[in-house]
């Protein structure tokens, strides 16, 4: 074979695997935290910004739980995922080298509101609302870090209780959205959620807000994040994780931050969530 021949076998050899990489599809996907539609709306507009920031296909697969978001990254469905605290700590447990890469500059102090029913005369406070002792209560998805785990443990401190114990009856509304509607409708009495979306809906005049009114803040916690897994580079180059945080880091659309919303993410570490894990341990949410 003539030399100039052999050379460009050699360099066709070698950049195939790189083209091959080139176009490998990053999957991601998001904790159900509010009805498919908006997040397929939300997230769709991601993966075209995400795409375009690291040249490679980017693709959004909504799931239909909290559970399914850990499940598909754990079985490399999706390679990233934005998650909840808890759900985060249960995906990187799950794989290894995976790693907490961004967080909105709102989730190193997170919050829960505890929103009633106007009809149960419960009012705002800084206490913990011991009146709504007797009453019907519902948390979001039963593996929701605001929704669920950072509530019951309010609940816990302040009462000495266990939610069943202080509440007459209580339930799981699957998202934060639907808890708002529940509690707005008289469903349930008494009901905590992001207090993102709460302030969505206020944004937004939503009609539930009108019956639906917060009575109570939680103590601020760590939450959302963006986690990748740790093969990542492995399969899109060197350095291919830290690309994707500082896409993430750079993202400053605001209608992309809107969708969220958070005014900005900013880099995170597994480390910044040692106190959710720790939480969810005492609660036994972990395996």
């Amino acid at each position: 074979m003539p030399l100039m021949s052999r050379l460009f076998a050699t360099l066709l050899a070698t950049a195939l695997p790189l083209s091959a990489a080139a176009q490998e599809t990053l999957y991601f996907s998001a904790i159900p935290d509010e009805d498919e539609t908006r997040l397929v709306e939300r997230f769709t507009a991601v993966a075209d910004y995400l795409s375009e920031e690291l040249g490679v296909p980017v693709e959004f697969v909504p799931v239909k739980s909290y559970p399914a978001a850990v499940t598909a990254f754990r079985n490399d469905q999706v390679q990233l995922a934005w998650f909840g605290g808890l759900s985060g700590v249960q995906a990187r447990l799950l794989v290894d080298g995976a790693r907490a890469i961004a967080q909105g500059d709102e989730d190193t102090s997170f919050v829960s509101y505890f929103i009633a029913h106007t009809d149960t005369g419960l009012t705002e406070s800084e206490d913990f609302p011991e009146a709504a002792r007797g009453m019907s209560f519902t948390f979001g998805a039963k593996t929701s870090t605001s929704g669920r785990l950072m509530p019951e443990y309010a609940i816990r401190e302040n009462t000495g209780e266990a939610p069943e114990e202080f509440f007459d009856r209580v339930g799981f509304s699957g998202d934060h959205s639907q808890t708002l509607r529940l509690v707005a409708s008289g469903a349930w009495q008494v009901g905590a959620l992001n207090y993102a979306v709460y302030d969505q809906a206020v944004a937004d005049n939503a009609p539930e807000v009108e019956t639906a009114k917060v009575i109570w803040k939680t103590p601020p916690y760590p939450d959302y994040n963006w986690t990748i897994r740790g093969d990542v580079d492995a399969r899109w180059g060197e350095g291919f994780a830290d690309k994707v945080q500082a896409a993430l880091v750079g993202m400053d659309d605001p209608d992309l931050l809107a969708a969220f919303p958070r005014n900005a993410f900013i880099p995170a570490a597994n480390e910044d969530y040692a106190p959710i894990e720790q939480v969810a341990r005492d609660l036994d949410l972990l395996e």
